[in-house]
């Protein structure tokens, strides 16, 4: 059912490889697609929607009604909502320990220097909707945003076939301080956030994950608006020794799997007894799934047990994949931990499996996918600030340095950066200022 392959055997490559998707095979679609959206505004942005996901939406109805909001909150569990406050809570608090600063540093020549840390004033964030429902990818997107100081929060979601929006996902864009929520999605719905519309307003960032052609899309704007990354299928690598519970680490990949048919779930042991018994757990335990099917062809296809000799090859077997999540079920995880190099999220020992970070301990799960753990982070608060650098030189401190900086513009043949320092520097040219129009020398 699942590849089980050693280091050196043919194959292991292409399952270390297999988990890249071809934007370039839908980039030509979705160009007509932002066309339409561009030229036609919200019009466009309707008929697309219409054509492409069998909703009929007038222009007036994009947005989503306070009255729709409240009506959300009368639909869902109350232990839902107990559950996502918690949630939220967790989240905003690990997020709140990542803000900074501006930050000013004077020399003793008078010169300053600095960095002025500002949020971004409006973002865009895009959550897979439809039949589904994923509140968590709310509260991920959202509450950093919000943490970071970004006053206008703009989500976009595909609607169900009614043109309705899914509750929980409703009330987990109130809770998470969400502004503005519109009933579209797809490669249409980033072409509204990054051009704007006659009722969706252009956004300066766009963060979120979603399918090949909205993942298209985002490349494609990168430059017009920013983005958070190109996430791809999501993935798991466990690194397990014998100490390992073969139910708890069948039962990880799993999780994985059911995501969809191009997740991927690898186990990296230097235990042959336990990748015998995971592989034994994997067959018992997909039995009893709802999403069996894509689960067993996410396991058949791009699943894998690969079996070292060493934990010290298991280590730079991961640090080579750069997983998006990577489980750490050793008897000494801390004492490899500094040997990780790449990876998105990192859960210790055999009670911290990758649903925990997905929704609750507060640590972001929009993480870098595809090997770009490399170098790539996770969504975080920086990911919604922006930094302005700041200079304020003295008198005092050109005249000491500004030999040395008309030097490095003469080195590039900028004869006019050199003259804008020289200048000052000429005698009786001590200081800007005009009082009564006339010079007023400091």
């Amino acid at each position: 059912m699942i590849k089980v392959v050693k280091p050196g055997d043919n194959g292991l490559s292409e399952i270390l490889a297999n988990r890249s998707l071809d934007l370039d095979r839908v980039d030509e679609q979705v160009k007509e697609i932002i066309k339409e959206v561009k030229t036609g505004g919200d019009d466009g942005l309707c008929a697309v929607t219409a054509r492409l996901d069998g909703v009929e939406i007038a222009p007036a109805d994009l947005l989503v009604s306070q009255e729709e909001i409240k009506e959300a909150y009368q639909a869902v569990n109350k232990d839902f909502i107990v559950a996502l406050r918690q949630a939220a809570e967790n989240i905003q608090n690990f997020h709140r320990r990542q803000l900074r600063n501006s930050w000013f540093d004077p020399r003793s020549d008078g010169v300053i220097l600095g960095q002025i840390v500002t949020p971004l004033r409006r973002v865009g964030i895009y959550v897979p909707g439809g039949k589904a429902s994923y509140p968590s990818s709310v509260l991920m997107n959202a509450l950093p945003a919000s943490v970071a100081g970004v006053k206008e929060i703009v989500m976009v979601t595909p609607p169900g076939k009614d043109g309705s929006v899914n509750p929980h996902t409703l009330v987990a864009a109130a809770e998470a301080g969400v502004t503005e929520i519109y009933r579209v999605g797809g490669a249409q719905a980033i072409a509204a956030l990054a051009y704007g519309t006659e009722t969706i307003a252009a956004v300066e960032k766009i963060t979120g994950p979603g399918n090949i052609y909205v993942t298209a899309a985002k490349r494609q704007f990168f430059g017009t608006v920013d983005i958070d990354m190109l996430a791809g299928p999501s993935e798991v690598l466990i690194i397990a020794d014998g100490t390992a519970r073969p139910e708890f680490v069948a039962a990880d990949m799993l999780a994985q799997a059911e995501h969809d048919e191009m997740a991927s779930a690898i186990l990296v042991t230097n235990d042959n007894e336990l990748a015998s018994m995971v592989k034994s757990e994997l067959a018992q335990q997909i039995k009893e799934l709802s999403r069996r099917e894509i689960a067993e062809k996410s396991i058949i296809e791009r699943g894998a047990i690969i079996i070292t000799e060493k934990l010290e090859d298991c280590i730079q077997i991961a640090n080579g994949y750069a997983p998006e999540h990577l489980e750490l079920q050793i008897s000494e995880p801390y004492r490899w931990l500094g040997s990780i190099k790449n990876a998105g999220a990192v859960f210790i020992g055999a009670y911290s499996p990758e649903p925990v970070g997905d929704y609750f301990a507060g640590p972001n799960h929009v993480l870098p996918t595809g090997g770009t753990a490399k170098f790539f982070s996770p969504l975080n608060v920086d990911t919604f600030m922006k930094k302005t650098s700041l200079i304020d030189y003295s008198r005092q401190a050109l005249q000491k340095e500004g030999r040395q900086i008309m030097a490095l513009a003469a080195t590039e043949g900028l004869d006019a950066h050199a003259k804008a320092v020289g200048i000052r520097l000429e005698p009786g040219k001590t200081g800007p200022g005009r009082e009564g129009g006339k010079l007023n020398d400091k």
